[in-house]
This record gives C-alpha cells, structure tokens and sequence, in this order.
C-alpha cells in the first residue's frame, strides 16, 4: 500500500522511475553495503594481526632477557681467601656430624660458614667421609635431604686438591653433572655459586628451552671446569661436537628414577659412554626410589660404590608436622581459604592432582585477592621459570601446582605444603611435602582427605608405616567466605578420573558402585548408564 501510494505521489510530482532504475539502484546500494562489511573485515584482521605481532614480540623480548639472565658463563670473582677457620666453631652434639669434622678444604668451609650450616645431614653424613677420598656414591635419598650440597662439596673439594695440570679444550669439563629438568639445573648452578663463591672454577648449565645460540657462543667462547645439564641439550651439544666429555674426572647423576620415567634412558646412556670408563671417573648416583631398573643402572655406571638409603620416614616424620583433616569436596576451598587468611600463611605451595583442578584453584583465589599463580606441564616452560622466581621472591604467596613441580625446585622459606589432593601416586607424597622442612628446617604439610581421595590414606600409611591422626577443621575454618567474594562460583569441576586397581580391574565388575552425595550430581539411571 506505501509503495502505491509513494508511486503516486512520485508520479503526480513528475518523479517516475522505471524497474531498471529501481533495479540499479538496489544493486548499488547492496554493493556499497558489501564494501563497508568487508573494510570493517579487513580493519579488523589487521587489528587480530597487529596484536598478534606484539604478543610474539612481547614473547621474543621475554625469551632474550631471560637468556641474558640464566644462561651465562660468570667469571669467578676470586679473592685470596685469608678467612681464618678458627672462628667456624661448632659444639659437639651426639649423633651429629659438623662440617669441620670433615676433611673440606678451607675455601668451601668458608662457604658452608657464610650459609650458616653447622651439622651434616643424614645423607651427607654418610656420604662426604667415602666421596671426599674418592669412593663413588650410590644414595637413595628424596629431594629436601641436602644431597645437592653432598655432591657439590665432593665435586669442588676434587677440583680444588686435584688442580688441572693439562690444558684443555673449550667443552671440556672436568666435572659433569646431570639433571632430569631444567628447573633442577638451574636450582644446581645456583647452589654451585654458593658453594664455590671462594673458588676458580668455571660453571656452565646447558639446559633446553634457552637460546640455543648463546650457549653454543658461551662453549665457544671459553672453557668450564663444571658443565651442569639436561639430557636433551647435552645430547645435541655432542652431536655437534660442542662439548667433549673424554676428560670428566667426576661424574654426578641426580634424579636418576625421575630419568626413567621421563624417558630419558637413551640419551644416559649415551652420555655415560662419552665419559670416561667407570675406572678412570669418580661417579655418584642419587635417586628418590631404588627400584629394580635403577639398581642394575647404579650397579653398571658405579665401580665399589659405597651405598647409602635414606629412608623415606627418617625426613618426613623428623622435619615435617603432617596434618590431615578430614573434609568434604565441597568444603575444601572455604577451608583452603581460611587457613591462608586467618592463619596468616605467608608462602604456601598447593598441590593438585589435576592441571583443571589446578586451573581452577588459581583462578578462584585470584579472584579472592590473594596474590596466586599457577605452575603445571601446560605452562610455557619461560613463565614456569619466572613464576618461581616471583614465588621465590615473595612476590606470590600461593603458588598452585601439580606433580611437575614435586621434584627438583627448592624455594627457600617455604612455610606450608597443602595437598588439595592426596595423591594418586602415594610417593610422589613424600616429594610433595619435601618441598618444606628442607635439609633439617622444619615445615609443615597438610592434607585434605574427603569423599574421593580418603582411601589413599591406607596406601600411605603403608608406605610410611605409621598411622595418619586425622582430625576435623575448627569451626572458624569453616567460616563461609566473604560476601563480596560469593558471587565468584568456579566452573563446574570435572569428575574424578576412574581409577584402575592392579591385579584387581575385575574384582568390582558386574556390583553397583554406590553414589556418593555431591559427587558427580548424576541421577541414579545416569549413573549405571555411565558405569
């Protein structure tokens, strides 16, 4: 009816179009819409492209600087060394070994001074007597136990009674030390430095994830008395004939089991034969658990080696007050939360079994206000580093993690571990927990047993053996969380993985599984849909 009557009226003004005209019109009006679509297109994808470009240069800029920083030759600042020993006086107490009880040449006494240490540990007490005169080391020992400190006085104490008297090439080291992860390398150097702040030595680490570029310029550009390494990049490096390991004189191989269970056998094996004969080198071999495989590789690379085990309940129990409360699902972050807050935890590690789960708790106690970051496998290995060191500096109170963190990072001053999760896998408990109490510190660890995870409880006191006191939280650890904070609701969580009993997958097969309340919330059908 509009457009008779708007004919009408063009008509009667003398404004007639024809069908074509109309027509044209259309078009051209369709095409100019067109035109404005895809300018807005095309301005938006360079928008996507340009931030794109600054992120991969933000990246690029981060990757430089933190290779500038970690991957670097120092030159030694040496001074003579004038420090009068007498003044490193320690009482005698039972049972307990000093350092100056110890054949350990004055320079690194000096050092060990300077880090305030007095008594050996346990490890340490077993093993520096027999490796300081030479004799090779096989140390069952978890991580916390001083084990690092063990094989770096070894190593300085060799290098320094024993001064090179033929020059060698750049790449060839005296002294090798070989580690699983790169966060373990880099922990290894730093506590190198410590150790030889009084001696000449060189140290290098050659790690994967860091310019590659500028560790082949630092290999070219001098030589190192100590290489410290990741398989991986060592591996690469001889390929390339970067590094000679025909002169170490002392070869240390930490983590061993965790080695295995990375895959990282091969290359070992590899680098184990580029060493001299086991004859011709002083070896010392760690590891957290000495299963069948690892025994028959200490026996291969170590010639009469003197053993050493260090019972996994001699740390814990000793160093470390375990505290279990008995939970629910539902209560454990209000209980999380109340415990950092009203407690007034200052440097708290967090551990949980899964990366979501994990995800999930930083994202909820970032949202509460407290400073928090997360450390798991899905974390580009760059962040991973300088969330550490953020942790380490204070500059995070909670840092949540999974299972890639348990081992080989030591963060001083740690004062709780909470296991969010009892984990699946009862022995990376006595890793997790080693993260405080570390070398004779005492620390405490917590953890929360509720409806899904309790019944690993009997697992680690069998591991342990010894009974877990389990107790309920205080009423005030159950206070709801603040009310600005209750409109944070996380993502519905994930079902617990299915887990699988060896030796025993049948024994439940065809029997209703019970339905646990606030579990899943699956209706009874769907739940014997889903079995």
């Amino acid at each position: 009816m509009f457009r008779k009557l708007f004919s009408t009226i063009a008509g009667f003004l003398g404004f007639t179009q024809t069908k074509e005209e109309i027509k044209t019109a259309k078009e051209i009006e369709t095409k100019a819409n067109e035109e404005i679509v895809v300018k807005k297109e095309n301005r938006r994808r360079k928008e996507r492209v340009s931030e794109k470009k600054l992120e991969e240069h933000k990246k690029r800029h981060e990757k430089i600087t933190l290779s500038k920083t970690l991957v670097k030759i120092d030159e030694p600042v040496f001074v003579e060394d004038n420090w009068d020993s007498s003044v490193f006086v320690i009482p005698e107490e039972e049972g307990k070994t000093r350092f100056t009880d110890l054949d350990i040449p004055k320079p690194i006494l000096h050092a060990i001074y300077d880090l305030g240490f007095k008594y050996c540990t346990d490890v340490q007490a077993q093993s520096l007597p027999n490796s300081l005169k030479g004799i090779d080391i096989t140390a069952q020992a978890q991580t916390g136990t001083g084990k690092t400190a063990a094989f770096l006085i070894t190593v300085f104490a060799h290098l320094f009674n024993k001064p090179s008297e033929a020059k060698r090439k750049h790449g060839m080291p005296r002294s090798l030390i070989l580690a699983p992860t790169r966060e373990l390398a880099m922990q290894i150097e730093k506590d190198a430095r410590l150790l030889g702040k009084y001696l000449p030595f060189k140290l290098v680490s050659v790690v994967g994830g860091i310019d590659y570029k500028k560790q082949q310029n630092i290999l070219h550009s001098g030589y190192a008395d100590i290489i410290i390494a990741t398989p991986g990049r060592l591996i690469d490096f001889l390929e390339k004939k970067l590094i000679n390991l025909s002169s170490v004189e002392i070869l240390v191989i930490d983590e061993a089991d965790r080695m295995l269970d990375m895959g990282f056998l091969p290359s070992v094996r590899q680098i184990v034969l580029s060493t001299p004969p086991k004859v011709k080198r002083q070896t010392m071999f760690f590891t957290a658990t000495m299963t069948f495989d690892v025994k028959n590789l200490a026996e291969s690379w170590t010639r009469k080696a003197f053993d050493v085990a260090i019972k996994p309940e001699e740390k814990t129990i000793d160093t470390v007050e375990q505290i279990t409360y008995i939970t629910t699902v539902d209560e454990k972050r209000t209980l999380l939360y109340n415990l950092v807050i009203k407690k007034n935890f200052d440097r708290v590690l967090v551990f949980a079994n899964r990366r979501d789960e994990a995800r999930l708790l930083k994202d909820t106690f970032t949202a509460y206000g407290i400073s928090c970051s997360l450390l798991s496998g899905e974390v580009d290995q760059d962040q991973r580093i300088k969330r550490l060191e953020s942790f380490r500096n204070g500059k995070i109170r909670i840092l949540v993690a999974t299972d890639v963190a348990a081992r080989g990072i030591h963060v001083d001053a740690i004062t709780h571990v909470i296991n969010y999760n009892i984990p699946q896998d009862i022995e990376e408990y006595i890793h997790r927990i080693g993260r405080t109490g570390r070398a004779g510190a005492t620390g405490i660890a917590i953890s929360f047993a509720d409806e899904d995870s309790s019944y690993e409880l009997m697992k680690l006191e069998e591991l342990l053996g010894k009974k877990f006191e389990c107790i309920y939280p205080e009423e005030d650890l159950l206070t709801p969380i603040p009310e600005q904070f209750a409109k944070i609701k996380p993502q519905k969580s994930i079902p617990s993985v299915k887990r699988s009993f060896k030796g025993n997958d049948n024994r439940n097969k065809g029997k209703k599984r019970p339905i646990r309340k606030g579990n899943t919330g699956k209706k009874e059908g769907e739940e014997k849909k889903a079995d």
